[in-house]
C-alpha cells in the first residue's frame, strides 16, 4: 500500500465526535486532528475515503479541501511554519455501510454492521473509511472518542471510559480516552446492546469484556481464561504493555478476529465452539498486544513480525493445552514453505494482494521456530523478551529484529535469517535433517 500515510507533519491527537443514529444509517461526524509540522507546509494530505465531506478548517479558518482518490488534500489559508502546531477540523456525514474486500484472510473490512449497532475492522487500511487520518501502521497518536447514541445502547472504544452523560433529548454521550497512542488500523469503536463484564488479570490489571446481551453466559467459559492467558504470555514476553485488556465479542459476519489495541474483537462463533480453537484465537490476539500493537511494524513488509509472532505463541500455547504438537505443525508448514514462497512471496517480501496470506501466519511462525532451533530455547526466549522490551511503544522492522537477535545471541544471524526471510527457496531446518519441502506446483 504505497500511498498509505502522509509526510510533513506528526499527529499529536485525534478527537472523533460521532452522532450515531442507527445501523446502516448515515450520521453527522467531526474529526479533529492536532498536529505539528515537521516541515514548512503550504498544503498537506489526510487519508480519507468515501463519506460526504462538508467543511474543513485549519486553526478555525476555512481551508481549501480537494479529494484525490483516498487522499484529502488540504490547503490552509496561511502556510504553516516548520515546528508550528495546528488543528484541522473535518466535518462530514459518515457512511457506516462502507466496506472493502481483500482476497486474503481479512476479506471484508471497514464498518461492520451488527443487528443493533456496529463495530470496526480496519486492518489494513480501513481507517480512512471512518475518519481522516495519517493511516500508516508505524504512525500512532492518542485518541479521544465522543460518541452519542440512542438510549439503551452502549458505545465502547479503545482505552478508558471517561464518562457518559444523558443529553437533553435523552440520547447518551460516551467519552473514551485511548490512554496510549495507537495506529489508525487498531482503532475500535463499537455500539450495541452490550453488557460490560469487568474482571481483573495479573497484578490487578483491569479486564473489560464487551458482550452482546444474549451471549454473556454462552461465551463466559472461554472469556474467563483471559487472566490465565495473560499470565502465560507474561512469563514469556514480560509485563502486559497497556493499562487494560478485554475481548469485544462480535455477533456478526466478522471473518477474522482482530487485535484492536486493548480491546480485541473476536467473532462470537469462535467463542461458542471447541476450546482448542477458541484458545488459539484468544491467545493469538492477546499476543498481538505485545507484538503488532505495542511494538508496531515500520512498514507492511514487516507484517511477518506481527503475525508470525502471534501465530507462534498461539501454537506454542496450544501445544500444551490440547492442540496439535508444535513440532508437527511446524513440519507441516515446512513442507509447504516453498509453495507459499511461490504463491505469497517470502516472509518479508509480500506483495499488496498477498499481504495476509498463509506465509505471513504459519510461514512466518516457521521462521521464528527455525531461529529457536538455531540458537536454542533459552537464547530465543531472551531475544523475544528483549524485542518487546526494547521497542515497547515504538515501531520496528525486520532489520531491527535481525540486529537485536544477533546482539542477544552473540553472533551475526544475518547469514542465517536472510534466506529464511527473503530467499526463493526454504533453507534447511536446523536440527531436522529429515524434514523436506514439497515440490512447487504452478
Amino acid at each position: 500500500m504505497p500511498l498509505d500515510g502522509n509526510g510533513g507533519y506528526s499527529v499529536r491527537r485525534y478527537t472523533l465526535d460521532f452522532d450515531w443514529r442507527a445501523p446502516r444509517t448515515p450520521f453527522g461526524a467531526t474529526t479533529t486532528v492536532s498536529a505539528t509540522a515537521t516541515q514548512a507546509l503550504s498544503r498537506f494530505d489526510l487519508d480519507f475515503a468515501g463519506n460526504t465531506l462538508h467543511t474543513v478548517t485549519v486553526d478555525g479558518t476555512p481551508a481549501k479541501a480537494v479529494r484525490d482518490g483516498d487522499e484529502l488534500v488540504v490547503t490552509p489559508a496561511k502556510p504553516i511554519a516548520r515546528g508550528g502546531t495546528f488543528t484541522v477540523r473535518v466535518a462530514y456525514t459518515a457512511d457506516p455501510t462502507q466496506r472493502r474486500h481483500r482476497d486474503d484472510a481479512i476479506q471484508d473490512y471497514g464498518w461492520v454492521p451488527t443487528a443493533d449497532g456496529t463495530l470496526l475492522s480496519l486492518q489494513p487500511d480501513g481507517a480512512r473509511m471512518v475518519f481522516p487520518a495519517d493511516d500508516h501502521p508505524s504512525v500512532r497518536a492518542p485518541f479521544t472518542f465522543r460518541v452519542t447514541t440512542p438510549p439503551g445502547l452502549t458505545a465502547v472504544a479503545n482505552g478508558r471510559l471517561v464518562g457518559h452523560v444523558r443529553q437533553p433529548d435523552g440520547r447518551i454521550r460516551w467519552t473514551y480516552d485511548s490512554e496510549h497512542p495507537l495506529a489508525a488500523q487498531l482503532v475500535q469503536l463499537a455500539i450495541g446492546r452490550f453488557s460490560v463484564v469487568n474482571g481483573t488479570g495479573p497484578r490487578g490489571l483491569p479486564v473489560r469484556d464487551v458482550v452482546p446481551d444474549g451471549l454473556v453466559a454462552g461465551t463466559e467459559k472461554y472469556r474467563s481464561l483471559t487472566p490465565e492467558h495473560l499470565a502465560w504470555l507474561e512469563q514469556r514476553l514480560g509485563p502486559y504493555p497497556f493499562r487494560r485488556y478485554g475481548v469485544l465479542v462480535g455477533d456478526t459476519d466478522l471473518p477474522v478476529a482482530l487485535e484492536t489495541q486493548s480491546l480485541s474483537v473476536v467473532p462470537s462463533a469462535d467463542l461458542l465452539g471447541d476450546q482448542v480453537g477458541a484458545e488459539r484465537n484468544l491467545v493469538h490476539e492477546l499476543a498481538h498486544q505485545w507484538t503488532g500493537d505495542s511494538v508496531a511494524i515500520r512498514r507492511w513488509s514487516d507484517l511477518w513480525l506481527s503475525e508470525g509472532h502471534a501465530r507462534f505463541y498461539e501454537l506454542l500455547h496450544s501445544d500444551t493445552h490440547g492442540g496439535i504438537d508444535l513440532e508437527d505443525m511446524m513440519r507441516a508448514a515446512y513442507e509447504q514453505h516453498d509453495q507459499w514462497r511461490h504463491d505469497d512471496g517470502a516472509p518479508a517480501e509480500p506483495t499488496e494482494p498477498t499481504l495476509f496470506r498463509q506465509m505471513r501466519y504459519d510461514g512466518s511462525a516457521l521462521v521464528l521456530y527455525a531461529l529457536r532451533e538455531k540458537v536454542g530455547e533459552d537464547t530465543f526466549d531472551r531475544i523475544e523478551r528483549s524485542w518487546v522490551t526494547t521497542y515497547r511503544g515504538r515501531a520496528a522492522g525486520t532489520a531491527d529484529f535481525v540486529r537485536l537477535a544477533s546482539h542477544v545471541a552473540g553472533e551475526d544471524l544475518t547469514p542465517f535469517l536472510t534466506p529464511w526471510l527473503y530467499g526463493a527457496h526454504t533453507p534447511p531446518m536446523p536440527g531436522h535433517p529429515d524434514w523436506h519441502v514439497e515440490p512447487v506446483e504452478n
